[in-house]
């Protein structure tokens, strides 16, 4: 099941779900055809099949590398290790950007190039001190080493965000489901799945009252001619007026 959600732009959040029978990255191409501007991500190096995209990496996803190479057992007021230096690295740009949240994208954009581009570059530098092949540490560094060339795009942009947790997030209400979904093995099952959950999540996401919405769908959309008329639809998405203060929490 393939995700694809709105940024943080200002705009209503859309949340859609995509059944394919694999993980090719011809799928997310496909999906995204005609569509320019950025696309957050993670390291699968399948989404650079995309055309016309700028892609940003996830921040979260690096920072993971370095947590999970943490040694579990550490002697008592020992001193750093590398891998929590370098997620100390990560949580730098998060604090940084948690300070950022409320300002506006022109003024989010100017404050990561004062405070946080010297934290870049002092990270990069460290990250190429040689490392022990073979170890956890070493595959946290490769990680980042490898996505260095989309770490630092959410700087041209103040919309911007540093991961795509917003993503994960989004994903993870199917996850839960989806250990009770053993048997429904069925291509057309799981369309249908991806169309009511992008339904459900987008409804979340808009504040609505989700019962209440696929009660106001039923009771409209069969009295609505569009097939014939697309634009009709537009009075029936989640973020509409009428359907605001219809299912509105």
């Amino acid at each position: 099941m393939w995700l694809y959600r709105s940024g943080d732009d200002g705009k209503s959040a859309i949340i859609l779900y995509d059944y394919q029978p694999s993980r090719s990255g011809e799928n997310a191409a496909n999906y995204l055809k005609g569509f320019s501007g950025y696309v957050h991500c993670d390291g699968y190096s399948g989404y650079n099949k995309l055309p016309e995209i700028t892609r940003c990496g996830c921040w979260a996803h690096l920072r993971r590398k370095f947590v999970e190479a943490i040694p579990q057992k550490k002697a008592k007021g020992a001193l750093q290790t590398t891998a929590e230096i370098g997620r100390d690295y990560c949580n730098s740009l998060f604090n940084i950007e948690d300070s950022l949240k409320d300002l506006s994208p022109k003024e989010r954009y100017l404050k990561r190039l004062e405070l946080e581009k010297q934290v870049l570059e002092a990270f990069w530098s460290w990250l190429e001190k040689n490392v022990l092949s073979g170890s956890a540490l070493y595959k946290a560094v490769t990680y980042a080493r490898n996505q260095k060339p989309f770490m630092e795009n959410y700087l041209l942009d103040g919309r911007l965000s540093i991961s795509n947790n917003a993503a994960e997030n989004a994903i993870r209400p199917f996850t839960v489901g989806r250990k009770n979904w053993l048997f429904c093995d069925t291509p057309k099952g799981a369309d249908a799945s991806a169309a009511v959950y992008s339904i459900v999540e987008t409804a979340k996401a808009s504040g609505l009252n989700v019962r209440a919405y696929l009660e106001y769908l039923l009771q409209y959309m069969p009295d609505t001619n569009w097939r014939c008329q697309p634009g009709l639809l537009d009075l029936l998405m989640p973020w509409s007026s009428q359907v605001q203060e219809a299912c509105g929490k």
